[in-house]
């Protein structure tokens, strides 16, 4: 049996494609893939998280942006949830190349991409500073940082949790981050 093999997409291929398709891709260094909707859940973590990020950022060189803009990792792209970067963004820009802090919120079917491959390309990433990792259907966080050649994670939880992101000199309660959130509903239906 003959099977005709495509050969990997650069980085160039990628972006030029992308650009003429109507939904968004993200790009794993070999190839396209396909971006998938959230939950209503998600989307309120993801609002919550800009307002916060927003609010204490405002008038500071740093400045955060949600998963409308991508970032180049490890030669890869990728749309995270939500991301802070200090150096100037162009207002044409549609890849962001140094990003300092990473936010993703997880669900059952991403934990693997989320906690082992994105990690693996986030912690490749000299900019990258810290990557926080929301629950959705919990009040929890990981948070892994850069300190000087080790990737170190911290647990966040309990009802008085701060994430503490020295990066960019700010502190979120982790309870703020999930206003207006029903974390009474059981998991599965939560990622319905």
């Amino acid at each position: 049996m003959n099977v005709a093999l495509r050969q990997p997409m650069t980085m160039d291929q990628f972006l030029a494609w992308e650009d003429r398709q109507e939904l968004r891709y993200e790009f794993d260094g070999f190839q396209p893939v396909a971006m998938t909707g959230g939950t209503a859940a998600h989307a309120a973590i993801l609002r919550n998280i800009l307002f916060s990020l927003t609010g204490r950022l405002r008038g500071r060189l740093c400045q955060p942006y949600g998963s409308e803009l991508k970032i180049q990792v490890a030669g890869r792209i990728r749309y995270p949830d939500a991301f802070v970067v200090c150096t100037p963004v162009l207002p044409r820009s549609t890849v962001v190349t140094e990003p300092v802090v990473i936010f993703e919120v997880i669900i059952s079917s991403s934990m693997n991409n989320d906690l082992v491959v994105k990690n693996a390309e986030y912690r490749a990433t000299p900019s990258i500073q810290r990557y926080i990792i929301l629950q959705q259907a919990n009040a929890g966080a990981i948070a892994f940082a850069r300190k000087g050649d080790d990737w170190i994670s911290e647990p966040i939880s309990g009802a008085d949790a701060v994430i503490r992101i020295p990066e960019i000199g700010i502190e979120v309660p982790l309870a703020e981050l999930y206003i207006g959130i029903d974390l009474t509903v059981e998991p599965d239906t939560a990622e319905a």
